[in-house]
Order: C-alpha cells, then structure tokens, then sequence
C-alpha cells in the first residue's frame, strides 16, 4: 500500500485551501453531531493538520479516509464517531463535484463487467489467507454474523448464522447446492458437514478458492473459479434443489442484477428454494462511496430494496426478507479486534498506512450499520411460490 500525502492524493488532486469561515463551518457541521475537534471524548477529532478538514469539504468521505491514512487526524474510537456522523445525515450535507462522477459511471457505465468483476477478487480477497484467517473466525466467514441467539462470540455467531441458513433452506441429505461467491467455502463445508448436501460454489478469488479445495478436499464439494454469469444447469449436471449467495451481490452492480437473478433462476430446480444474503443501502439513487471503492471493494455498489425487487420482478416469488443489519456491527468489532491483536505479524510487510486504512474501513462500516445507514438482508425466493406460504423457522 502506498503511502498517501495528505496534501495530495495518488490522483494528483490538490485540495482547495479554506479560509477560517470555511473551517468553522466545518466546525460547526460536525457539532451537529456532538462531535468535537479536538475534544476529550472517545468519538471527538483529534486534528494534526488542519488540511485534513480542507480534503473532508473538498471530496466528502474519499478526503476524510485519506487524509486518516495519511495521520492527519486521529479518533479514539472511529466507530462512534461515523455512528454520530451518519446519524446526523452529515454525509448529505457535502456534496463534492466527484461525486456526481461516480453517480454518472454507475448509471451510464458497467463497471461489474466481465473484465472487470476479477479485480475485487485481485485487490481486496486475494491479500492472504493468513491474513484473513487472522481476522475471521476458524471457518473463515466473511458475512454477517448472527447474534441474536446469543451468540457470546464471534465463532458462535457465524456458526449460528450458518445454521440459521441452512434451516431456512430446509436442506436434506443428497440434496444438490450452488453457492455462488463461495467466499472460503464456510457454508458449503458447514452444509456438507452437518446436512450431508453436496454443493458447488464459485468465486473470482484465486486465494479462496486454492484454500477451499485444500480444506475441504475430503468432502463432495466443487470449487470454481468462475464468473457467476458463466453458469446454467446444464454446467452443473442439472438443476439443483437450492441455491445460496452470502456476500457477493454487493459485487453485481444495479446494471447486472436482473442478469443475475436470472442465472439463479436458470441453476434452480422449479420447486427449489433461493437465499440471498447481502448488505443494502437506505437509498435507490447512490453509490458506493467514493474511498471505499478506491480502497477496499472496487467496482462495489450496494442495492436497494427497491433494486432487487426490480431484479426479480417475474422471476422469483419473495416469500421472506429478514433485516438483522444491527448485527453487523458487533460483527466488524470482533473482526476489528482480531486484526488489531494480530497486527504485528503483518506490520512490516503491510505498513502503517494499509493499518489506518483497514481499521478505518472496519470501524467506518461498523459506525454504518450502527447508525442504521445499512442494512444486511437475507431474502427467500421461490420460483412459483411455496404451497401454503414458507415459514420462518424459529
């Protein structure tokens, strides 16, 4: 990771310099939320180099990310101080001329292309398993956690989201699975595992999927590297019984949606069942934010509740959708703990600045879902609707 100048980014932009008016305003802006410049609490802005407020005015969330990458301003705890921002809806207050940019790119441009959709896989999944193994529970599951049964870890939340998956699936032993954007294979080996199911997932990570193969070589699972518009069920023998995708329609794009759900619908047998899992936003007409997709997931772009609706108008039945968004934050906070405790074994091939930029993509997230900015949400869909109604189980 290259280190950013807080004065000027890798792109070459040199922020506009505010005058003292300017910075109060600032100031003031950022009282709305309770937040203080260098104030004592825990959520306040420790500022180091006043430009930093210059890039925050100047280019909203993409100036504010790197400029903390950079070390020009600190918070003690990042994650209470984007749950007050986003609350305070101070994000729609800075409406940054680049930001119309990214609005026209995702409207008028598919940038989940073909060519495209392997570089989140090169750029954000591929950075190690070790280093993910570091940070994730045991199996590896990079999705939401489930704590609402109580859950007192992260290792029991995702085993318990994995087992609230599988029960609303209804698997049965034999029974043929596709996961697509399989991720580690967390579910399919814990399907396999438990439910005696044989599954078949993809992936556009090389590292994830090499590791998957490793890990689960003793169990009837099949791991692809593969775009997931390559599929139909005369490539995976016929159609399966159920078909699951936790995680990676973040990565789909609104221009590829009903692309999609289509190929779900053309992989899943006509009394089979669906589940989508994936973070949504509030909001139909925005994108991802601006530093998110420069530096963690590029080329993302978080749907609607209205977008998926669109996507599957005529094609699937929605006989659920659950929200438990508020569970990704404790989520992020185990995930955050465990890669700040395992920091120092990746300190000198990493750099501090890739650490600023990845706890601040966590905590940022986790302030997010805190602030109920975005959701997680699992649907169930059937083809022609489940005779008398599909229930959730308890």
């Amino acid at each position: 990771m290259d280190t950013i100048d807080v004065q000027e980014n890798r792109t070459g932009y040199k922020p506009p310099v505010l005058d003292t008016a300017s910075r109060r305003w600032v100031a003031e802006l950022l009282a709305r939320a309770d937040i203080r410049i260098d104030g004592a609490r825990p959520w306040d802005m420790r500022l180091h180099d006043p430009v930093a407020l210059d890039r925050a005015l100047a280019q909203s969330n993409l100036g504010l990310g790197e400029s903390y990458m950079a070390g020009a301003w600190d918070c003690e705890r990042l994650d209470m101080f984007f749950d007050r921002l986003l609350r305070a809806h101070l994000d729609r207050e800075v409406k940054p001329a680049h930001a119309l940019w990214y609005a026209l790119q995702a409207k008028f441009s598919n940038r989940q292309s073909r060519r495209r959709a392997w570089q989140v896989g090169q750029a954000h999944y591929d950075l190690g398993n070790d280093f993910y193994a570091a940070m994730l529970d045991p199996r590896m599951t990079y999705s939401c956690g489930w704590w609402q049964g109580g859950a007192r870890d992260l290792t029991q939340a995702q085993e318990d989201k994995l087992e609230l998956v599988c029960r609303k699936l209804d698997l049965r032993p034999g029974m043929r699975v596709l996961d697509i954007g399989c991720g580690w294979g967390s579910f399919m080996g814990y399907a396999a595992e438990r439910y005696g199911v044989r599954c078949i997932g993809v992936t556009v990570s090389k590292e994830q999927a090499a590791y998957a193969r490793e890990r689960y070589a003793g169990l009837p699972l099949e791991f692809r590297l593969e775009d997931y518009r390559d599929l139909d069920a005369a490539a995976l023998g016929g159609p399966v019984e159920r078909v699951v995708s936790i995680g990676m329609f973040e990565h789909v794009g609104r221009r590829n949606h009903r692309t999609f759900m289509q190929v779900a619908h053309r992989c899943l047998a006509d009394d089979g069942l669906f589940l989508l899992h994936t973070i949504g936003k509030n909001r139909r007409n925005t994108t991802l934010d601006p530093w998110t997709d420069r530096y963690i997931f590029p080329n993302g772009d978080l749907p609607s509740l209205g977008q998926i609706g669109d996507a599957l108008d005529g094609l699937f039945v929605a006989e659920d959708v659950h929200d438990f968004g508020a569970d990704y934050d404790p989520t992020l906070m185990a995930w955050h703990a465990n890669f700040e405790a395992a920091w120092p074994r990746f300190a000198d091939a990493l750099g501090e600045t890739f650490h600023r930029m990845w706890r601040y993509y966590l905590l940022s997230c986790a302030g997010a879902f805190r602030a109920r900015e975005l959701q997680l949400w699992q649907w169930m869909l059937s083809k022609d609707g489940v005779p008398g109604g599909w229930r959730r189980p308890g």
